[in-house]
């Protein structure tokens, strides 16, 4: 299926433009570096001196280049122990900003009747903040342990299980959106699916739309839409 720059940074593969968004019934995205600027798992190993150990295990992961994915975060999350809540809370308020463009994507999807989900391999702890702040309709992602007793508000360096499953990896983000369609009646190929990840990949490949924003290679290769340049409300530029 060939490709084609639609407009400088934009490049569209295996249809022609404009889409119409009111064909589209629910939206799909990842937060790290797609709703959000950063990283959180990294930014918070920051907190006890691993940024750079933790962002080496996290930017594998994302190439794909990590089989094991529930494995590599678990990893991840093990180096974060000690960690406090009020180092997180730092994070959000000082480092953490949404992508450009994201506020303005989510909103006209949702003036659109749209549904809107945010599936992450991050934490409730951020997840649970962006949902409110734009409005979104689900969320999925993973619960870090905090400590009880004299290290209370300190992370274990585990995460929690939950009624789903024990941590959302890319399968899991699949499974969510299949369910949310599912539970909204509409079929998969009425979602458009965003994200910047290898780990985006099984939601994006069961979407009517999947759109790689500023991604890593493998993403863009498997991509129906590329941003390269600008941001997440450049896929607007896209519908009539």
């Amino acid at each position: 299926m060939t490709t084609r720059e639609f407009a400088p940074g934009l490049v569209i593969r295996g249809f022609t433009p404009p889409l119409r968004l009111s064909d589209y019934k629910l939206a799909a995205f990842d937060m790290d570096s797609t709703l959000i600027n950063l990283e959180c798992v990294d930014e918070i190993a920051d907190a006890v001196g691993l940024k750079e150990e933790v962002a080496a295990i996290t930017e594998a992961a994302m190439r794909g280049e990590i089989a094991d994915y529930k494995e590599s975060l678990r990893r991840r999350v093990a180096l974060l122990r000690g960690v406090t809540i009020a180092d997180m809370e730092l994070i959000y308020t000082g480092r953490l900003q949404l992508n450009p463009g994201a506020e303005r994507l989510v909103k006209a999807c949702q003036a659109a009747g749209m549904k809107t989900l945010l599936v992450s391999g991050g934490f409730t702890f951020f997840t649970d903040r962006i949902r409110d702040r734009l409005g979104i309709d689900f969320t999925r992602s993973n619960v870090l342990e905090v400590e009880s007793g004299p290290n209370c508000g300190q992370l274990t360096g585990r995460m929690v299980d939950q009624p789903w499953g024990d941590i959302c990896d890319g399968a899991e983000k699949r499974r969510m959106l299949l369910e949310t369609c599912e539970q909204l009646g509409i079929s998969p190929r009425q979602a458009i699916a965003v994200g910047d990840g290898a780990n985006d990949l099984p939601m994006m490949g069961e979407a009517g739309l999947s759109v790689a924003y500023h991604a890593k290679p493998r993403v863009r290769e498997q991509a129906m839409v590329q941003i390269n340049e600008g941001g997440l409300d450049r896929l607007l530029e896209l519908f009539d």
